[in-house]
This record gives structure tokens, sequence and C-alpha cells, in this order.
């Protein structure tokens, strides 16, 4: 009975329900008929009419009919009701079947079919889950190629410059410099970041980033912010740094080195894409929602590229960007750290006008 398929199974478990009846009603009907049949010709001989000389014949004409009517019933019964179990397990299991052959094409590696509707309202239940769980395979495995790809695209320039110059020192064609040396160490610097990104990147996405939600007054922390950025700036620089925070702002619930995080990574950005002008930081609230905003007077971003801001290894300036040492992976770390935090980030910005970078955090 163990190596028995679950078709099997039901469709022997319905024969054997069908034959308990069966047996059950043919016993009953065997034992007790006859006697609550001589038990009526009994009842007739009480109203003066004698049967005793044909009760016999009587008797045997009954059993003979209940045996034939017994014989076809069950014949016709156990047919009908056996084809009945056979079609209602067959219903049952096919369902089961479509399951086991996508199992089959995702190992391997088709994450695009489905298991189709079923009448069945426990079925249906099992398929919507297999077909989320299908959907997320789906999604995961592109994102791994996409990963792979992109990764493979952003080690290659680093990878292909460090190799041209140490090829380059090694047969004697470039000589060797301070300013040579400078740039190998720029490379070098540029991946050890790339990894470093992509690392907290893969803890991030996986949950295994540790994030310590407290209150957290923003004002003390926007102004050290504020103020480190500025002293990165000199005198003639054509470039301020702004502060726009009311000092009755409410606290919010969320981890400190996480918002600096998120703002060193925005006001990196916006440092890195405005070259004169000034860069804003302000907070303010709204019912159930405390807004910081990170606003700049840079090259701004167009209308096409703002859906994919937020996206892995985007750039909408790729060789400019490389030159100043970006990742590409910094936009997707603040919106997993925002999202973590249970808030929201989006982002405004017209060409040549600037961007805004804004998220929200609920309040503590």
């Amino acid at each position: 009975m163990s190596k028995l398929s679950l078709r099997s199974r039901l469709f022997l478990s319905h024969l054997i329900v069908m034959g308990v009846g069966i047996v059950t009603l043919a016993g009953i009907g065997r034992f007790y008929s006859p006697r609550i049949f001589v038990v009526t010709l009994e009842r007739i001989e009480t109203y003066s009419f004698s049967v005793r000389q044909v009760k016999t014949q009587l008797l045997r004409g009954f059993e003979l009919a209940w045996t034939r009517g017994m014989i076809w019933s069950v014949l016709l019964g156990g047919s009908a009701a056996g084809g009945l179990s056979y079609w209602v397990s067959r219903r049952i299991i096919r369902p089961l079947d479509q399951m086991e052959e996508v199992t089959r094409q995702f190992a391997s590696g088709q994450f695009s079919e489905r298991v189709p509707d079923s009448d069945i309202p426990e079925i249906q239940r099992l398929a919507l889950s297999f077909n989320r769980m299908a959907s997320d395979l789906e999604g995961v495995e592109q994102r791994r190629r996409e990963l792979v790809g992109d990764l493979t695209h952003e080690l290659r320039t680093p990878l292909t410059i460090v190799k041209g110059y140490l090829e380059g020192l090694a047969d004697e064609t470039v000589a060797p410099s301070a300013d040579l040396y400078q740039r190998l160490a720029h490379e070098m610097s540029r991946l050890q970041r790339l990894v470093n990104d992509l690392q907290e990147l893969s803890r991030l996405e996986a949950g295994y980033l540790p994030v310590q939600l407290q209150p957290v007054h923003l004002e003390p922390l926007l102004a050290n912010l504020v103020q480190r950025f500025s002293d990165q700036l000199t005198e003639d620089d054509p470039l301020k740094f702004e502060l726009s925070c009311p000092t009755s702002l409410p606290a919010v619930k969320a981890d400190p080195e996480r918002i600096e995080q998120i703002l060193v990574n925005l006001l990196g950005n916006a440092l890195r894409y405005t070259e004169r002008g000034t860069i804003t930081v302000s907070a303010y609230t709204e019912p159930g929602k405390v807004w910081m905003a990170v606003q700049d007077t840079g090259v701004g971003i167009a209308a096409e590229d703002l859906p994919y801001v937020f996206e892995r290894f985007w750039r909408a300036d790729r060789s400019r960007d490389r030159t100043s040492g970006g990742t590409g992976v910094g936009l997707t770390i603040c919106r997993r750290l925002v999202e973590i935090q249970g808030g929201q980030i989006e982002v405004e910005s017209q060409p040549g006008q600037g961007s805004e970078f804004r998220f929200w955090l609920p309040p503590a």
C-alpha cells in the first residue's frame, strides 16, 4: 500500500467504501428481508386469508427476485461507482501531475511555465501558491543573470586598465611614474568599493543587514552631515550646501547609522553631478510621514531615465560616472535601506535644472 501512487490510493479508497456499502446492503438484505417478508405474510393471515399453501413458493420467489435484483444492483451500481471514482481521482491528480511536470521544467532551466487553474478550491489555492513561487523563482533567476552580466561589465573596464598598465610596465613600453601608480591605485580603489557595495547590497536583499530602529532626532544629524560636506569645499568653490530643517521636527523611528548612510550616498551623488549652485538638505512633515530631501542644481536626469535610477548598475552618463568613481549600486542600496525601515524613496528631476531625491520614514 505504501508504494501505491496517490491516484491509486484515491481510487482504491473509493472502491473500498463502495465495497463496504455493498456488503452491508447485501448482508442486511439477505438476513432480514426474508424474515420481514415472513412477518408480512403472517399479518396477512390475521385477516382470515390463508397463505400456508403458497408460503414456501412465495418465499422462494421473493428470494429469487431479491437475489437477481441485488446482482444487477451490484453490477450496475459498482460499474457506475467505479467509473465515477476513477474520474474523480483522475480529476484530483491531474493538477498535481502538471505541477510535477512544471518542476521538471524548472529543473531544466525553464521558468516560464505555470500550473493552470483548477475547479477544486484546495487545488486552486495550491496552484496559486505554486505559481507565485514560480514567479519568484523566475525573478530570482532573472536578477541573477542580470547581476552576473552587470558585474562582468563593471569589472571589465578597471581590470582592462590595470592589465594594460601592468603589461606596459612589464615590457617597458610604459615608463613607471607616480602618476601611473596613482591611476592604478585609483582603479583598485574603485574595484574595492564595488566589491564592498555589492556585499552590502547582497546582505540587504537577503535580509542579513542589521537595522536597529529607535527614535532619531533629525536636526542635529542633518546639520552634522551638511557641515561635513561643506568642509570639503573651498571659499572660491562655486557650490555651497544649505540646510532647511525646523527645530520642531518630530523624531523618526529608524536606525541613525542607516539614515546617515542614505544621506551620504545622496549628497555624494549631488556633489558629483553639481558643479555650481546649491545643494539643499531639507526635512518636513506630512501626516504619518517625515520627509528628508536632497536637492541640487546639477545636470539633472532625463525623464526617460527616471524609472531606472534605483536599478542596480544603472547610469545615465556611464563615461562620467566611471571617471568620478561611482559603482552604480549606491541608489539601489539607498532604496533598500529606506524600505527595510518602513519608508519609501522617490526622485524628481529636470535636465539642466537639477534633481531632488526625497524619502520618508515613519514618525516615532
